[in-house]
């Protein structure tokens, strides 16, 4: 594979995505930093296929990364494969307000033909291609200039074994049967409403302080007011204020501004700051909530039962099970909010439908209807139907009668 010299002007990024541009994939990693600022700073972006790989240095003077975004987020028809590749499409998605598509990600693929539900990229690459990868860049500042021989080879090392990784993953998919478990989970992490960030719907990543239509109301205003004031300095939303100190307030607003000095997690010159003043208009402009804005009233104790516990911990036990057997992640059948519904008499679940339904959910199904066993066989753990068990205690306790028939 050739490896190219870092990318810092936009006609050699040009010429690059020209030919990449022709390939059926390209495999996409980032560096960035987002420490101490509210939007990721990209640092740096390789991409590969398999016959050549770079890196972009989206920092250089007067380098316009169009050619790239465009290759990423408009052509239809290069697959682009990233692993665990959430931030770096947000990032993406930040800049162009698209998602790259077509996408695949190695590490929702691994949960197909594999028991691993988060594998990370140096156990995928142990895995697949027997060696360890070098971490020693890995908590680097991405963000320094210049970037050392061993930032940029460790940076592009990350799509060059993709890109060897990827082809492998993809055949044993295919060999399987079951890249369409995927389509839905690919698509899930291409659709642009998941990265959208609408400060007006931040308070509810806030635990909820009860269910008051005051209280909410002003803790979604004060949200807002803190996204704004976080993404306008360019900060963390926690350096504006924490969570904590946020809920506290929309609960005990302060009658003057100069009582913020008495919240705890706010320092003394917030009592005559700007910030402090701002802050104090939001509350005095909050709204109750509205009544379609409400939060679903939690059911309460514990809707199961005991005896519904047990089932839904049957079904745990059961999806264990056939996760060992398929050799496929649990969480890519369901989860357990979805065993416990099923337990509780839900019957409109993603489990009992399609694919999932043929590989796990019927079987949950019946055992949640009495049709469906454990049993214990050459010291495995087993799950089997009544009706066959029924049917090997005959034979066994009539062996005659049955060699007859």
């Amino acid at each position: 594979m050739q490896i190219h010299e870092l990318i810092t002007d936009t006609d050699t990024l040009s010429a690059l995505c020209e030919r990449l541009a022709k390939s059926d994939f390209v495999t996409v990693d980032t560096e960035f930093m987002r420490e101490n600022t509210y939007w990721p700073e990209l640092c740096l972006v390789q991409i590969a296929n398999d016959k050549e790989a770079a890196a972009i240095d989206p920092l250089a003077p007067n380098i316009d990364l169009a050619p790239l975004l465009d290759l990423l987020v408009d052509n239809e028809d290069v697959l682009k494969v990233f692993h665990a590749g959430g931030q770096d499409v947000e990032i993406i998605y930040n800049l162009t307000g698209k998602t790259p598509h077509p996408i695949f990600d190695t590490q929702i693929a691994m949960m197909a033909i594999s028991q691993s539900e988060q594998i990370g990229y140096a156990n995928l690459v142990e895995s697949w291609l027997g060696f360890t990868v070098d971490k020693g860049a890995r908590f680097t500042d991405w963000s320094r200039r210049p970037l050392t021989d061993r930032q940029i080879e460790y940076a592009i090392g990350d799509v060059t074994h993709l890109s060897n990784i990827f082809p492998r993953i993809l055949k044993k998919l295919i060999k399987t049967g079951r890249g369409g478990w995927l389509d839905a989970e690919m698509e899930k992490l291409a659709e642009p409403a998941n990265y959208a960030n609408d400060p007006g719907l931040s308070w509810k990543r806030i635990r909820s302080p009860g269910r008051n239509p005051a209280v909410l109301g002003r803790l979604k205003a004060l949200a807002a007011w803190r996204e704004g004031e976080a993404q306008h300095k360019n900060i963390p939303r926690g350096r504006i204020m924490r969570d904590e100190t946020l809920a506290d307030i929309a609960s005990h607003p302060p009658k003057a501004q100069g009582d913020l000095a008495k919240v705890r997690g706010l320092s003394n010159s917030w009592r005559d700051n700007d910030i402090g003043k701002r802050l104090m208009k939001v509350l005095e402009k909050a709204e109750p909530l509205p009544k379609d804005e409400m939060p679903v009233k939690p059911k309460p104790g514990a809707p199961l039962g005991k005896e519904g516990a047990l089932v839904a911990d049957l079904l745990k036990l059961l999806l264990k099970i056939r996760a060992r057997e398929i050799d496929v992640a649990a969480r890519l059948l369901t989860r357990s909010d979805e065993m416990e519904a099923l337990a509780a008499g839900t019957r409109k679940l993603p489990v009992l439908e399609g694919w999932r339904y043929e590989v796990f959910g019927r079987d949950a199904l019946d055992l949640v209807e009495g049709k469906l066993a454990f049993a214990v066989k050459d010291g495995r753990l087993l799950m089997t139907h009544i009706d066959d068990m029924e049917a090997d205690l005959r034979a066994t306790a009539n062996p005659t009668a049955e060699a007859a028939e």
